[in-house]
């Protein structure tokens, strides 16, 4: 592998760490407010519509960050 390609190589790299750590970030703020909710005293209940708009949030989310420098 060329000079050139292990450079392409350490980004890709570098890109995946900061999205994994991103991701990780992002949950644990989610998980740490729906603690905070649950502790005064909402009850929390999530249904299967809450759930579908949940997942196109996240899709859509994800569409506009691979459109990202186009």
């Amino acid at each position: 592998m060329n000079v050139e390609g292990q450079e392409k190589q350490a980004n890709y790299n570098l890109y995946i760490i900061l999205g994994a750590i991103l991701g990780a970030v992002t949950g644990a703020g989610a998980g740490y407010l729906l603690i905070k909710r649950i502790e005064e005293g909402e009850n929390l209940q999530l249904t299967a519509g809450d759930g579908i708009k949940l997942g196109g949030t996240i899709i859509a989310f994800l569409r506009q960050v691979s459109a990202l420098g186009k």
